[in-house]
């Protein structure tokens, strides 16, 4: 769990983020910030294209950033977003937190609502790394 100096640095970032949003289609601006282990923040932004496959979120640049600049542990990621309640990732984020086991995810709302909650809780049945894997036991 962080403390709420890091929550708060971490949010006014994401914040900040989402000045650079690029939603000429959805219209709704999502920052992110993620946490390396070192202490190093990255932030990202959602980023819409006229074929929808081709847009990413911005938990996805920010995990790209981070990971681009060599980075491999986290220790949580800020998600916010100008919505009715805090903002929720979706499943194809997960997966990609899932790969590198960041373990605390904060969802928010431009309201100052907050919702910490597991990568455990929010997709209890993410795919592991390669190397996590196992082999079920035969019955």
């Amino acid at each position: 769990m962080l403390n709420a100096n890091t929550t708060d640095t971490m949010v006014r970032a994401a914040m900040q983020a989402m000045d650079n949003a690029y939603v000429p289609y959805g219209k709704v601006p999502v920052g992110a910030c993620v946490l390396a282990d070192d202490g190093t923040l990255y932030t990202g932004t959602n980023i819409e294209n006229a074929v929808p496959r081709l847009s990413v979120m911005a938990e996805e640049v920010a995990m790209y950033r981070a990971v681009a600049d060599g980075k491999r542990e986290f220790d949580a990621v800020v998600v916010i977003a100008d919505t009715e309640r805090p903002f929720v990732p979706n499943g194809a984020v997960l997966q990609l937190l899932a790969e590198f086991d960041v373990p605390e995810i904060i969802m928010a709302d431009m309201k100052g609502n907050l919702c910490s909650r597991t990568l455990q809780e929010l997709m209890p049945f993410a795919r592991e790394p390669v190397e996590n894997r196992t082999i079920p036991e035969e019955e």
